[in-house]
């Protein structure tokens, strides 16, 4: 289409010498500038293209599924495909780290290696949204790259715990809570301000002017010895922390232990039995007991 073609509807402009549309806005006219022939071709092979995609690969959404294309293609299928196939590479391994104990597979090598991988693996796809992608976990949420490990470190304790979790409803899952000692009625509101002090005090953290320490120290004794024993360094076998460390799960200002002592804590670890095979669950417990905090 060239100007002259659109001479009838528009003016010619002196200054660049092209016709206008004979559209104009406060005085200023609109050039009739065509757009390049191989820029239209392409728009229009474009259209083309994609007319011919949605007729060769699934395309149209239906109402229970969609198209299949002309061939039948479906980058499900192959994702599939490969993961077969990489199944088939690591099925002898997997089904020697099902076999092995913990104790070999951190002897052999190759076996470590591949559990940590794995186990790296699956800890993004399962345990990330609750201990964070780098496992350093938050508020209620244990860090797991330290050495404070309230059911144990070990790594039969960190298998246990990741195959039957913690107040889960598994039969074998860890039990134990921290009691609410005052929505129960066992400590007054003031009685619960000591010793939050005095815990404070535990892991040397500034107290309230006026601490009666001693009052503290009777209060913890008569309440709290029980589960976070006599030198308050807690009990892996009842999730009891230890207190003397600078290492807090719900926070260590006075706000947050009042609240802890007050209702009392109760997190949930879900048991993973059941819902992944124990060759994965080996391999999480390595990786986790390789985090750096493991015993």
């Amino acid at each position: 289409m060239n100007m002259a073609d659109h001479a009838p509807h528009g003016e010619l402009d002196k200054v660049t010498g092209r016709t206008t549309t004979g559209h104009e806005w406060d005085g200023i006219q609109e050039l009739n500038t065509p757009l390049p022939r191989w820029w239209v071709w392409t728009f229009y092979a474009t259209i083309v293209w994609s007319i011919a995609y949605w007729i060769v690969y699934p395309a149209w959404p239906l109402v229970k599924d969609h198209t299949t294309g002309w061939f039948n293609y479906s980058s499900r299928a192959d994702v599939a495909v490969e993961l077969a196939k990489l199944d088939a590479i690591r099925g002898g391994k997997m089904a020697a780290l099902s076999t092995a104990s913990l104790e070999d597979i951190q002897k052999d090598p190759a076996l470590l290696a591949m559990a940590r991988a794995k186990g790296k693996a699956v800890f993004g796809d399962n345990c990330a949204p609750c201990h964070g992608t780098g496992a350093t976990g938050s508020k209620g949420f244990p860090n797991l790259n330290d050495d404070d490990w309230l059911w144990g470190g070990s790594l039969d304790q960190i298998m246990k715990t990741i195959q039957f979790g913690a107040r889960s409803g598994h039969a074998e899952a860890h039990e134990g809570q921290m009691l609410a000692f005052g929505k129960e009625g066992v400590l007054k509101p003031d009685e619960i301000v000591t010793v939050a002090n005095y815990v404070r005090s535990l892991s040397g953290l500034p107290t309230r002017p006026g601490f009666d320490k001693a009052a503290g120290e009777k209060l913890f004794t008569e309440n709290c010895v029980a589960c976070h024993g006599e030198d308050a360094k807690g009990n892996p076998e009842l999730g009891a922390p230890n207190l003397t460390d600078k290492i807090w799960l719900y926070g260590s200002d006075e706000a947050s232990i009042i609240e802890t002592v007050t209702n009392g804590r109760a997190g949930v670890m879900p048991s993973w039995e059941g819902r992944l095979d124990t060759g994965t669950i080996k391999a999480m417990a390595v990786y986790v007991h390789s985090l750096g905090g493991g015993k």
